[in-house]
């Protein structure tokens, strides 16, 4: 027995010894990780937030205030009025932009991302030779400025027409082929990231269980690849739903996407006494709605997939 006690006492004392540890989480752990005080930490999130929200603000309040008004350089309206949110459909003609773009970057960040899928598990898990080659081109293509790559690309699409009789300038799937062009390689390049992170070990249990590559590839892949393609197919839906330049080249009035008919609009109101600034800035905030949108429907899958690959 005093054996025993004298064990339990020697224990208790090299116990107090030890230095405390700190559950994760814990507020001392936090105040020693913490790189900038509290106060420096508030006051830069404010800053943040302020210029993002203050301009947004103003947007906001411009577009229900008159064009007087907004002239003048006033904040705060001094009526408000919805008229301007009515007026949009018929003067800048945001109903068939809208739907063009739509049908454009949707179609483009759906076939980009899924192609991107198929071409990443190749690169990713297979040996062959150019395949390096292929990778470090992706990245170079990033480097590569989209306005010199404009008229190249409508010489091609012009000599294409002239050659196969096809129509492809001014129509909507001449603008998905230009948009699918830039989306392709970024789109791959991400999910070749993320797929660098998935474990081999699922694959060669299916491979045991008899499944062949394109069953790996939808019944595996496919499914534990939903955060990666979301990323990929926000980012070419950005890409196409914010484009002006390859949109007023490659598109006619009735194919115009909704950020041509905007500059069209806003370049139309710059020779009269007052510019309709009510309506563009309710035109703009219409056009910016479907993508705050489509970010808070997919935030779970953004923060995994823009993650992915960055711990091993």
């Amino acid at each position: 027995m005093t054996t025993a006690t004298t064990r339990r006492a020697a224990a208790s004392r090299a116990a107090a010894k030890q230095p405390s540890v700190e559950r994760p989480g814990s507020r001392r752990q936090n105040e020693v990780t913490r790189l900038l005080p509290t106060w420096l930490v508030a006051t830069v999130a404010t800053v943040l937030c302020a210029l993002v929200l203050v301009p947004l603000c103003y947007i906001f309040l411009a577009s229900l205030n008159s064009d007087i008004g907004v002239a003048r350089g006033e904040f705060w309206p001094s009526s408000f009025s919805w008229e301007n949110y009515s007026r949009i459909w018929s003067s800048v003609g945001l109903a068939g932009g809208l739907l063009n773009s739509v049908v454009v970057a949707g179609s483009t960040a759906v076939v980009s991302a899924f192609l991107s899928v198929a071409t990443a598990y190749v690169l990713v898990r297979f040996q062959f030779r150019g395949r390096v080659t292929i990778l470090r081109g992706l990245l170079g293509l990033q480097s590569v400025p989209g306005t010199l790559m404009l008229l190249p690309v409508f010489v091609l699409f012009s000599s294409a027409a002239s050659y196969l009789g096809v129509k492809i300038i001014g129509t909507q799937w001449g603008l998905f082929l230009t948009y699918l062009t830039f989306a392709l390689p970024f789109s791959t390049w991400v999910m070749v990231t993320y797929l660098r992170g998935l474990p081999r070990e699922l694959e060669e249990a299916a491979r045991i269980d008899g499944a062949s590559n394109l069953g790996i590839l939808t019944k595996i892949i496919l499914p534990l690849s939903w955060p990666g393609i979301v990323v990929s197919g926000i980012f070419a839906f950005l890409l196409g739903w914010n484009d002006v330049l390859f949109a007023s080249v490659m598109t006619r009035p009735e194919t115009q996407t909704a950020a041509v008919a905007l500059q069209l609009f806003a370049s139309s109101t710059e020779g009269g006494a007052i510019p309709y600034y009510g309506q563009m800035m309710a035109a703009s905030l219409v056009c910016a709605a479907p993508v705050v949108i489509l970010y808070l429907i997919f935030q779970r899958y953004l923060v995994g997939g823009l993650t992915a690959g960055g711990v091993k």
